[in-house]
């Protein structure tokens, strides 16, 4: 048994062409006519078997009084689809109605039609895909995504200050392209926008947004691209949570902003964005500066920039005055000047000083030198005394008794205005005794 979708190996004794063994071989001699190749198609096709098919309804034809009715079923992500015949009861037993953009799943059978030559999808089943089983599949690539590391913040690329071409995707004269182009314009006149409008729900919208995208991320003038739609049902925002868009926006060189639905619509092109606006509006806001808040705030800059220079010169200038108004700077020989009078202050007290102890020294050494005279040798030869010397030979001694000058002793008898030389002619006791050893 085979699997589904896997055709089926040729017949024994048949060659790959279904052509018995000893056919001769398909060439330009011996060519297939259009009726074999188209009933070969046939046989391949229907061996594939019944299948189970997803895509999203972007056409249905329900004619009343018909027994077929016709779908055009699409792939998403992928510029192809599938034509579906059905029963018309398939569509109105359906327990959600069926309309252009619906997610579905259907089992069916493939058949080729050999008189027209096409594939169409025979449906026994149309099972509408829930807005719990969006959510869930959403869930599941969200944790996928994660899982890769393309929500993390370090991939985050910073967005120019002031983008000087924006590339904007969003629907053809939408309210949320009204919004961004306004917003930006009256914030600042001179920012420039490439648009691109593409369809922003149902089953063209993937393939014309990655177009859009890949166009925007490739033009080297384009600094900055905004993903800009208002508000909607799940089912209207589904392709901006699709897994290509999202490698897309993650794979793009130049910034990307997210700016889809209102604040509750999270859709993961919101996660795998550079930056996440709540609105359009919002988006535009965080793109472009305000052209009046940054001149007010250069105004205000450059006002609080003087006056802090002039705060700056007066307090230099309050501290010049301050150190001019120093004695030392406004007057600098003041100074010198006190230092120059203390010092003649000093040198007057000390020669004063001075002055006043040599006159006391010379009053003291006066005193000193008459008591000196007083009791010195000349004072008392003035009073009448006199030194009597024996000379012998060179020598001299002071007599100071009778025995030291014996009678014919020659002496020096010195007073007190000169010297008298003499000799003794004998001695004489302090009793009386009178000794004369000079007379014969």
């Amino acid at each position: 048994m085979t699997e589904p979708g896997t055709p089926p190996a040729p017949p024994v004794g048949r060659g790959t062409s279904g052509q018995p063994a000893d056919a001769p071989a398909n060439s330009a001699e011996h060519p297939w006519p259009v009726r074999s190749v188209a009933i070969k198609v046939a046989q391949w096709i229907d061996r594939l078997g019944s299948i189970w098919v997803e895509g999203q309804i972007t056409q249905i034809n329900l004619r009343p009084g018909t027994r077929t009715a016709f779908l055009v079923l699409r792939d998403p992500s992928a510029d192809m689809s599938l034509s579906v015949t059905c029963a018309p009861d398939l569509i109105r037993a359906s327990s959600v109605p069926l309309q252009e953009g619906s997610r579905v799943v259907v089992y069916g059978k493939l058949s080729f039609f050999t008189g027209r030559g096409t594939i169409s999808l025979r449906a026994m089943e149309i099972r509408p895909v829930g807005i719990g089983e969006l959510l869930a599949r959403i869930e599941r690539l969200k944790a996928l995504l994660e899982a890769e590391g393309l929500f993390d913040p370090r991939l985050k690329r910073p967005l120019p200050f002031l983008p000087a071409t924006i590339g904007l995707i969003t629907g053809r004269a939408s309210a949320a392209e009204r919004d961004v182009l306004s917003v930006a314009q009256n914030r600042w006149p001179a920012v420039r926008f490439e648009i691109r409008n593409t369809a922003v729900q149902g089953p063209n919208a993937v393939p014309q947004l990655l177009a859009a995208l890949a166009e925007l991320d490739s033009d080297p003038a384009v600094e900055v691209i905004v993903l800009a739609r208002g508000g909607g049902s799940v089912e209207d925002l589904l392709p901006f949570s699709d897994e290509a868009l999202c490698r897309a926006i993650v794979a793009a060189t130049t910034p990307v902003v997210s700016a889809i639905g209102h604040e509750p619509d999270t859709p993961l092109s919101d996660s795998v964005a550079d930056l996440r606006a709540a609105t359009p509006t919002d988006a535009a806001k965080r793109v472009v500066p305000d052209a009046a808040a940054e001149l007010s705030g250069i105004r205000e800059l450059r006002a609080r920039a003087a006056a802090a220079l002039r705060g700056w010169v007066e307090r230099e200038t309050r501290t010049l005055a301050q150190l001019r108004s120093r004695p030392v700077l406004a007057d600098p020989l003041r100074d010198i000047d006190q230092r120059r009078e203390e010092i003649e202050r000093l040198r007057t007290a000390a020669r004063r000083s001075a002055e006043q102890l040599l006159r006391t020294e010379s009053t003291a050494t006066g005193h000193l030198r008459e008591k000196l005279t007083a009791v010195g040798p000349a004072a008392t030869l003035a009073r009448g005394y006199a030194v009597v010397q024996r000379v012998t030979g060179q020598e001299r001694q002071v007599v100071r008794s009778i025995a030291d000058a014996p009678a014919g002793s020659q002496l020096r008898i010195r007073v007190a205005d000169g010297a008298v030389t003499a000799a003794a002619l004998g001695t004489e006791a302090l009793g009386g005794t009178h000794t004369d050893t000079g007379r014969n």
